[in-house]
């Protein structure tokens, strides 16, 4: 290969990631799986993520939409989206926790429920049964029910058909026997991994590594299969060093084939969106560090709430804060030279994006 740099790599990143906008179900099918979180700070970050790559995305397209786009709602290597196809490769899913006896007859009592009525929401299942409440990883109790529906949808027993005002409503759902020979394993356990790689690529190894491992979460019935996947993996992808660093991408792809030109637009990228997911990669490209700060209390924060990176071209300059106050966008900006860049088309784009954004809010 050319000399190859990290400046190569960083335009090759942006240009991959931003492909020209398409219909919302090719980009889901692009991206191979889009994180979801349920903050709206302005919207939540499946709706940001999706309006850069989604011709006239508004936000909630997706919830609206779901039920007709041939795609699952489910865990991968974080909760989200995904194809169909992608979701296939993880079921029959066999869990870690096994139930005990009296919760796998409560499971089996709801499920004969669920075929009963079709699809479910919740509360009636909660209204039917009465099962009461349990205490949640946080501390707190939450419905006995909605911890029992999210333990059968993570099995597999039952799939998110649609959300009504933002609750899953349920229904059963079958999956092709699991494969049991090596060679179907050894094939369903690459192509996830070629999933992970074709969204967030091109990666260093020391977010290839952990990454690959997060396929536990998604598949925890492939995890004593990942560790030789990882070694085929890095054989087969394209890959190169810079300045002593192992980095990957998928073996179709030329990363000097990325358009010299960058990007001439200002955009605020959700927290999770693939070009700044990867914080090991986000800093060895722009050199400093982002961190989410929802969870962080106030007086640390440095950033704010929910900043938003700001790319600019190819480099992530700075973040944003962006709400939604009395029916008007509100913003605010930070940059890491601590000034507003001097170049007069940054000002122009970066207002652009607000005006995109309050049209993408229907403000």
């Amino acid at each position: 290969m050319p000399a190859l740099t990290l400046a190569d790599l960083r335009r090759y990143a942006v240009e991959r990631s931003l492909f020209k906008p398409t219909t919302l179900r090719r980009a889901i099918d692009t991206l191979g799986f889009v994180q979801a979180d349920p903050i709206r700070a302005p919207a939540r970050a499946q709706d940001l993520t999706l309006r850069h790559r989604v011709k006239d995305y508004r936000a909630g397209d997706l919830e609206r939409r779901y039920p007709t786009l041939g795609i699952e709602e489910d865990a991968f290597i974080n909760y989200g989206f995904l194809p169909s196809a992608v979701h296939a490769l993880m079921h029959p899913r066999v869990p870690r926790t096994v139930w005990d006896a009296a919760t796998r007859k409560r499971a089996e009592a709801v499920l004969d429920f669920i075929r009963e009525r079709g699809t479910v929401h919740p509360r009636d299942v909660d209204a039917h049964f009465a099962h009461g409440s349990v205490v949640n990883y946080w501390g707190g109790s939450s419905s006995a029910t909605t911890h029992l529906l999210d333990g059968m949808h993570y099995r597999g027993l039952v799939r998110v058909v649609r959300r009504d005002n933002g609750i899953r409503i349920y229904a059963v759902h079958a999956h092709a026997p699991r494969a049991d020979d090596a060679a179907a394993r050894r094939a369903q356990v690459d192509a996830l991994i070629d999933v992970v790689v074709g969204k967030y690529a091109p990666l260093p190894a020391a977010s290839l590594n952990p990454l690959v491992r997060r396929l536990r979460y998604g598949a925890p019935q492939w995890a004593g299969e990942l560790p030789a996947a990882l070694e085929r993996a890095k054989q087969r992808l394209g890959h190169h060093r810079i300045d002593g660093v192992d980095w990957y991408w998928p073996a179709d792809e030329d990363p000097l084939a990325a358009k010299r030109r960058a990007h001439e637009q200002v955009r605020l990228l959700a927290p999770f969106d693939p070009i700044a997911w990867d914080r090991v990669r986000f800093e060895a490209f722009w050199g400093w560090a982002y961190r989410f700060e929802a969870y962080t209390p106030p007086a640390k924060r440095k950033l704010g709430y929910y900043a938003l990176p700001l790319l600019w071209r190819d480099e992530i300059i700075g973040w944003g804060n962006v709400s939604v106050k009395d029916g008007a966008l509100a913003s605010a900006f930070g940059y890491v030279a601590g000034r507003v860049p001097r170049d007069p088309a940054f000002r122009r784009e970066r207002d652009a994006e607000l005006h995109r954004l309050r049209e993408f809010l229907a403000l």
